[in-house]
Parts: structure tokens; C-alpha cells; sequence
């Protein structure tokens, strides 16, 4: 082997040692973006769990205050008819 061919071999040497530590870094951030979205979507999901729960609750609480207004419209009109 010449001298020009050591060089060329260990010029590609270190090509490929500098793309195998891009690559390594790349799948490293694609990993690591992957994990973060998981996390989020997991409080994301949390969030909504518990934002139904609420929303169940002011259903319930709605639907009791619909009925305890129905009841009082009923109570007025029967103490307007009484007083005619």
C-alpha cells in the first residue's frame, strides 16, 4: 500500500465514524422526543380524565338546580292561584 491510499482508507474511516455518531445522536433525540411525547400525552390524558369528571359533576348539579327550579315555579304558581 502507498502512502495515498493509507490516507484515502483512514479519511473514510473518519467519515464514517463522524456519520455512525450523527446517526447515534439522531436515533438519541428521536428516542428522547419519542419518551417526551408519551409523557405528555399521558398528562394530557389525565387532564381530560379528570375535566369529564368535572364536567359529570356540574351535569348533576345542574340537572338538581333544574329540578329544584321547576319545583319553585310550581310553589309560586300554586301561591299566585291561591291569592286569586
Amino acid at each position: 500500500m502507498n502512502k495515498e491510499n493509507i490516507k484515502n482508507w483512514q479519511f473514510n474511516r473518519q467519515i464514517n465514524l463522524s456519520v455512525l455518531v450523527q446517526l447515534t445522536f439522531l436515533a438519541s433525540l428521536i428516542v428522547g422526543s419519542w419518551v417526551n411525547l408519551q409523557r405528555q400525552l399521558d398528562l394530557l390524558q389525565k387532564d381530560v380524565s379528570i375535566l369529564l369528571q368535572c364536567q359529570k359533576n356540574f351535569e348533576q348539579k345542574l340537572e338538581s338546580l333544574s329540578a329544584k327550579t321547576i319545583a319553585h315555579e310550581y310553589r309560586l304558581r300554586a301561591v299566585e292561584n291561591s291569592q286569586r
